[in-house]
């Protein structure tokens, strides 16, 4: 086999390749068989790791104005949306200052799937149901796009019924996705999850949850998957505050945290944080940066005034990043906040990435 580099022993020309930036990882692939061969290989991750070179990237489904969708005569499921909003891939690296747009999944130009799930596993992005932007119907199709390659691929359907408005999160190391909870086609609140085997692909039905939970938050935290927060059919729209975990070592649920979330608070901005404690925004109108200690929430800091409407919050590398805007409908902008000083710096995000998140996850590459 030839050298990785000519000229240089493969040790060195290993080095090299681990620090190709993230975005020049499918042009490396491309190079020659060598390159390909060695970026694709699991110990490429962790030699980056090692090597202190790896960055946290985010990735953000972010509104696009297309303006009005017309009626279509030859399909009557499709539906006139006259301010509909398409999205799209966002990825940024802020140390860096890079942002950019992902293309588009094959076959989906109208824009990506509403509300599904985007979860970062590995080096892939994946890409749970969702609902058809034009016809508004609810899919199961997984799709994954893989950063050192550049392209999408096509995963196993989600199984179960078509589901909506269900909570997701991906394992740290072992590639595992959960799904649980949402509401049926007929809008029945779920109780169901599963579990998705990302190098397998893969299904895996779980034993059902206590609770049904539609439009709950999936937070993987301390090698555990949390369900927080939904509401059951009956109760649409009414956030309960209880949670459950689901313990690997017993294949089960355990008993349900009845007061879980602090009053009025929104089960979407909880995320586990770098320190390996679980953070949210909390308070009137998510104003306050809190960490859950004990059994009990603790502010730890203010939220900037221009982020608090829709927002989104993130782990970003040693540090919690929220994207969110002054007003709903106004142009959004992004904070770092240091763990170490509870101090806030502003992201920097250009004007044409500054449109409503939908949802988003960090990675490291």
């Amino acid at each position: 086999m030839d050298s990785i580099i000519p000229g240089l022993i493969d040790d060195l020309g290993r080095e090299c390749l681990i620090r190709v930036p993230f975005y020049e990882l499918p042009t490396a692939t491309s190079v020659c068989r060598n390159w390909k061969y060695e970026i694709s290989v699991p110990e490429f991750i962790r030699h980056r790791k090692a090597a202190g070179v790896v960055r946290p990237i985010i990735v953000l489904a972010q509104a696009q104005y297309e303006g009005p969708i017309q009626n279509s005569e030859s399909d009557p499921a499709v539906k006139e949306h006259p301010s509909r909003p398409t999205y799209q891939l966002s990825v940024a690296e802020p140390k860096a200052g890079v942002w950019a747009h992902l293309p588009p999944i094959p076959g989906h130009h109208e824009g990506l799937p509403m509300f599904c799930g985007l979860i970062g596993s590995g080096s892939d992005l994946v890409v749970v149901g969702g609902w058809d932007p034009v016809t508004w119907k609810a899919s199961n199709d997984v799709f994954m796009y893989s950063f050192l390659y550049g392209g999408w691929r096509k995963g196993a359907d989600m199984s179960g019924v078509r589901r909506s408005f269900f909570g997701c999160a991906a394992s740290d190391d072992d590639r595992t996705v959960l799904v649980a909870g949402g509401h049926d086609e007929d809008k029945n609140a779920l109780s169901s999850a599963m579990l998705y085997y990302v190098e397998e692909d893969k299904w895996v039905s779980l034993p059902d949850m206590c609770r049904p939970r539609d439009e709950c938050k999936v937070v993987f935290h301390r090698g555990k998957f949390h369900v927080i927060s939904g509401y059951p059919t009956d109760m649409q729209g009414c956030f309960q505050r209880s949670a459950e975990v689901f313990d690997w070592s017993t294949w089960q649920w355990g008993p349900v945290i009845e007061e879980f979330l602090e009053e009025g608070s929104s089960p979407g901005l909880c995320v586990a944080g770098p320190d390996g404690r679980m953070y949210s925004c909390i308070g009137r109108r998510s104003s306050d940066v809190a960490v859950y200690q004990g059994d009990k929430w603790q502010v730890v800091a203010e939220v900037p005034a221009d982020v608090r409407s829709s927002q989104w919050l993130g782990s970003c590398g040693d540090k919690l990043v929220v994207i969110g805007s002054p007003k709903f409908g106004e142009a959004h902008s992004g904070y770092m906040l240091d763990l170490k000083n509870y101090k806030w710096t502003k992201l920097e995000m250009p004007t044409k990435f500054s449109r409503h998140v939908q949802c988003g996850f960090v990675l490291e590459l």
